[in-house]
């Protein structure tokens, strides 16, 4: 039954890749936690300094203020021209990021719940250092369903060819389905159906960014279930522009199983502070 609950939640940790670098994980437990098994993950948020105060006095000479400027909408087909050249530059550009992640997990059936907080430092290639910070809840359900899926996501990414899984059009049909809005965003809707039934694809729908090409949203279920034992799983996962990269930081999945019954988990990424390789090379120049 361990095994079985480990394979529900392998999807959410597969789709978390489309736009991440996919990365190996070392792991360091924090010294008040339970050790963990070695494993870990990627993601973050940054924080923008607040504006400053302008004296009552320097008002009347202050710098006017300048509208941001709206880029054009893009065709369909430019926005998803866009979506993979991001994706290929994030890739190579990012060289490492620091952040924070949330993982709320529940078996419905059994009314077990865990939450588990935790701090993660990836480093390209494919190093992710990861420390627990808290935990509260079931110990059932953070040993057979939290740590078993982070585990799991280690072994995709130790063992599989990342390319196989990525969200592009090598791996994906994509057909437009019309244009929306999601949180203020003009979106582009594209119904995604995998070019072979291979595990860790999906099928549903990606929304990008109209004006930028970026990826808003991914939501559906996989195509080919991990185990005999899992009936279906489906996953809605909402993505955010930090630092010129666009990182996951919501995930809602729920598998129904054999088994345990249903299950869902999610996980929030935030304090997200990525280093490119600009940022890198000007750090090594000294100070005059």
């Amino acid at each position: 039954m361990n095994r079985l609950i480990c394979t529900i939640f392998l999807f959410g940790w597969l789709v978390t890749g489309v736009t991440a670098a996919q990365v190996r994980f070392l792991v360091t437990a924090g010294a008040n936690s339970d050790a963990l098994p070695p494993f870990a993950l990627p993601s973050g948020n940054i924080s923008l300094p607040g504006s400053a105060m302008v004296p009552l006095a320097d008002r009347t000479t202050a710098p006017a203020l300048t509208a941001p400027v709206t880029l054009p909408r893009m065709s369909p087909e430019l926005a998803l021209q866009a979506y993979e050249r991001r994706l290929k530059l994030q890739s190579a550009e990012l060289v490492s990021y620091d952040s924070t992640t949330l993982i709320r997990a529940a078996l419905l059936d059994t009314s077990q719940y865990g939450e588990f907080e935790l701090q993660r430092h990836y480093a390209a290639p494919r190093t992710l250092q990861f420390k627990a910070v808290r935990f509260t809840g079931d110990h059932f359900v953070k040993s057979n369903v939290i740590t078993r899926l982070l585990q799991s996501e280690v072994d995709h990414v130790q063992k599989d060819d990342a390319s196989l899984t990525a969200l592009t059009s090598d791996n994906y049909k994509f057909s437009f389905k019309g244009t929306s809005e999601i949180q203020g965003r003009v979106v582009h809707i594209y119904q995604v159906k995998p070019r072979k039934k291979r595990a860790g694809l999906f099928k549903g729908r990606v929304y990008l960014d109209a004006h930028t090409g970026s990826l808003v949203r991914a939501e559906g279920s996989l195509v080919k279930s991990p185990s005999f034992f899992i009936r279906k799983i489906e996953f809605e996962q909402d993505y955010a522009d930090i630092g010129g990269f666009t990182f996951p930081v919501h995930i809602h999945s729920q598998a129904s199983a054999r088994i345990v019954g249903r299950a869902v988990v999610d996980i929030y990424q935030s304090n997200y502070q990525p280093v490119t390789n600009v940022t890198e090379s000007t750090q090594l120049i000294p100070s005059l």
